[in-house]
């Protein structure tokens, strides 16, 4: 049979990963109702590996049927739950209170229902029908663990990440568990998939785990807990399938991370380059609780910078750091990028030409014009007037100035890391995220600290969270009211390559919490703050990031290249 299916339960049926055997590349995935419409999906389908306990036991001994006494051990400490199964009769309890009586009346020692275990025995009794009534069917669907499937893929070592915390993602576990799975084959595509509507991130991450394991059952690859398996009652199996142990760690701390391309040296360098060309900004420490909770507010004001934010340092260090040809020098910029460069190149004595989206907001124009610097208008998004600025660049030879990818830029902007660092301490940075020139130079600086960089990007524009889930740069679509600083659609391999594993995670913030976000700094601080300098601010109003008691959080006010005008519409 040439199709298999990895298989979870969700809130509105079931998510299906469906591939071809020996080719999980490039999987589809489905949402259906019911386990039973898991056949119609393709003709010729064989292996098929669920999140599921299959096969109850009439009696239970000791904590639980066999599979889940034999797994539980190779987890590690709370890396995910392995409920205890009970007997038939109480997965089959029409409540809550008789399953736990039923339960406790077949096992010994006696033993309740967990509420947890309970809220999945619809499902499980919903396998179990469609099993007895189709024997065949039951000859080709394994129960499988996904976090077990993720314990083989890293070479029986227990994950050291979790994949939730207080249930909700973990990015790092997340990352973490998405790597293991591209080592298995499963292609980036489908690890940046976005879920359908009615599955959860980990609900798709568990179906390819799933996935992985069956393909591994078809090639004869996988092993069993117990083996051989057990069966129930009615003959059908009780057993645990995950892939063979294989030779491969992608712990965090095993092996080492390569080293980033850009180094606290190069930061260093920069600093010494650009001292001079760059304001020291200030920092703002709020009393504990003044944000809600008991912990320490830290704000960094960056958006008090020459031409209003964080630009302006690796705009100085590029211009310092090469030689300028007689046609001065070109970017592509939102706004904000381009507004540093033109001020940059006109206290350096250079030309400049800038491409602009004609997203760019008025104000941010009038900036860059306001330096001395040529605007040109190079299509409708950021990508487009980078093309355009491209095609400027090859013809005229201007040295191109790149917002983001670029090891000069990055080392630039890491030098805001160094001096945050020399002025308060934090024990972790809140940075939001365009391109990601700014976070990938605060990594850089703090790889290896005890300081974790935390990236916040809007929902609707995800680029450096979709790279680090799919394992490098890949193309998202952009629709943020922030779009015009942070709207990268994608941020390229060097950034990936500085911020994986030396970003914690990212968080997702709406625009309606960035507008808040904006209310507040000015009512409150009589901060004015674009959109995207307020990105930071926004994760904590909205519960994005929630910071451990006593923690002093670092958060960044990025720029302040606002529209007044829609300022006060804001705070109005």
């Amino acid at each position: 049979m040439a199709w298999i299916a990895g298989v979870d339960g969700c809130r509105t049926g079931w998510v299906v990963a469906l591939a071809r055997r020996h080719d999980i590349a490039r999987p589809s995935i489905h949402i259906v109702p019911q386990f039973a419409d898991i056949v119609a999906l393709v003709a010729d389908l064989g292996v098929i590996a669920v999140d599921m306990p299959i096969g109850l036991p009439e009696t239970i001994e000791g904590p639980g049927r066999a599979p889940e006494r034999l797994v539980r051990p190779l987890l590690g400490q709370r890396q995910s739950s392995v409920f205890s199964i009970p007997a038939r009769a109480a997965v089959y309890a029409p409540d809550y209170a008789m399953a736990c009586t039923e339960a406790a009346a077949r096992s010994e020692p006696p033993r309740r229902v967990s509420k947890q275990g309970f809220m999945i025995f619809p499902k499980i009794r919903e396998i179990d029908a469609c099993l007895r009534t189709d024997p065949a069917l039951a000859e080709r669907v394994f129960e499988s663990h996904p976090e077990l499937a993720f314990v083989a893929m890293n070479g029986g070592a227990a994950l050291t990440e979790p994949k939730k915390i207080k249930g909700r993602p973990w990015q790092g576990g997340m990352a973490l568990r998405r790597r293991l799975l591209a080592a298995c084959g499963i292609g980036a595509e489908a690890l940046g998939l976005t879920p359908p509507r009615g599955a959860a991130e980990d609900d798709l991450l568990d179906a390819l785990a799933c996935l992985v394991t069956a393909n591994a059952i078809a090639c004869g690859a996988a092993q069993s807990w117990p083996t051989p398996p057990m069966r129930d009652a009615h003959d059908l199996p009780i057993a645990i399938w995950a892939p063979k142990l294989q030779k491969r760690t992608l712990q965090p701390d095993a092996p080492p991370m390569p080293a980033s391309p850009v180094s606290r040296a190069d930061i260093e360098a920069a600093s010494a380059r650009i001292a001079g060309h760059v304001r020291v900004t200030p920092v703002l420490e709020l009393p504990r609780g003044a944000l809600g909770g008991d912990w320490i507010p830290v704000l960094k004001l960056e958006l008090l910078q020459h031409a209003g934010s964080f630009k302006s340092r690796g705009a100085f260090n590029s211009l310092t750091s090469f030689a300028i040809p007689p046609a001065g020098v070109s970017a592509a910029s939102g706004g904000n990028h381009g507004a540093a460069v033109a001020f940059a190149a006109r206290k350096l004595g250079h030309k400049a030409r800038i491409f602009v989206p004609e997203i760019s907001p008025a104000a941010k124009v009038d900036t860059i014009r306001r330096f001395g610097a040529e605007v040109v208008i190079g299509g409708a998004q950021y990508d487009d007037a980078q093309a355009a600025c491209d095609a400027y660049v090859a013809a005229s030879g201007a040295l191109k100035i790149h917002p983001f990818s670029a090891t000069a830029t990055i080392a630039g902007q890491g030098t805001l890391a160094r001096e945050w660092e020399q002025q308060a301490k934090v024990d972790c940075a809140l940075i939001a995220v365009g391109g990601g020139g700014l976070i990938s130079g605060a990594a850089a600086w703090w790889a290896g600290q005890p300081t974790r960089v935390i990236g916040v990007e809007p929902e609707g524009s995800r680029a450096l969270q979709a790279a680090l889930m799919a394992g490098g740069p890949t193309e998202v679509t952009v629709k943020s009211l922030a779009a015009d600083s942070l709207g990268a659609r994608n941020v390229g391999q060097l950034v990936h390559d500085v911020c994986a594993g030396n970003v914690d995670h990212v968080a997702l913030v709406p625009d309606e919490a960035i507008t808040l976000a904006q209310k507040t700094l000015w009512r409150e601080f009589r901060i004015a703050s674009e959109p995207g300098g307020a990105a930071a601010f926004a994760a904590i109003l909205c519960g994005a990031c929630t910071p451990s008691p006593g923690e002093r959080v670092g958060i960044l006010l990025c720029g302040g290249n606002v529209d007044l005008s829609k300022l006060a519409e804001i705070a109005a």
